[in-house]
């Protein structure tokens, strides 16, 4: 199985590498071998190499996403998705707080057929959980607009945009923690 997975993340305060690289780690630790932020499009025929500039046109197809590599994927990619899914809105197809554009989709690409069901029970979870009554504070809706979709070509943004609350403390962040315990159905 493939380490690898790619989860949108909101610009310009590149807030879910925030969340991932030091909250995650905490509640995890040693779990994430590697981050690092980047664009993705759904779409195999999409431009190649895009500048930021041209991905912030919202005119390539492609995502603004955080590329994770996990250690041990088959122990933390279930929690990590549970993780991402509470600070990050996944009921809003192209935006997140602010940010508004296709670059802003709610899509986690995956590696392989695994990642993919897991993806996918973590999302019917939530998709049952919200279904059943829960509301997050934070969430513009109750249908979950996330895409999960085939890995694609991964390109790495430049230097200036990794680690970008980490260099920019005061930076815009839209991200906030929207739920502290995953729902169950009781």
């Amino acid at each position: 199985a493939r380490r690898t997975l790619h989860l949108p993340r909101a610009t310009p305060s590149k807030g879910t590498e925030k969340y991932i690289r030091k909250d995650f780690q905490e509640k995890f630790p040693n779990s994430i071998k590697s981050c690092k932020v980047g664009f993705m499009s759904p779409d195999t025929n999409a431009m190649k190499n895009p500048s930021y500039g041209q991905v912030c046109s919202g005119e390539t197809g492609h995502v603004e996403v955080l590329d994770v590599t996990l250690n041990d994927p088959a122990e933390h990619l279930q929690p990590l998705l549970q993780f991402f899914y509470s600070f990050h809105d996944p009921t809003t197809m192209n935006r997140q707080g602010n940010d508004a554009g296709t670059q802003y989709a709610s899509a986690i690409f995956t590696s392989d057929e695994e990642q993919e069901r897991i993806a996918r029970a973590v999302t019917d979870g939530l998709q049952n959980s919200l279904h059943s009554g829960f509301t997050p504070g934070g969430y513009f809706g109750n249908m979950i607009a996330t895409a999960i979709v085939p890995y694609t070509e991964f390109y790495p943004a430049h230097e200036e945009h990794q680690e970008y609350l980490a260099k920019n403390p005061n930076g815009y962040c839209n991200h906030y923690i929207r739920f502290k315990e995953w729902p169950s159905l009781n």
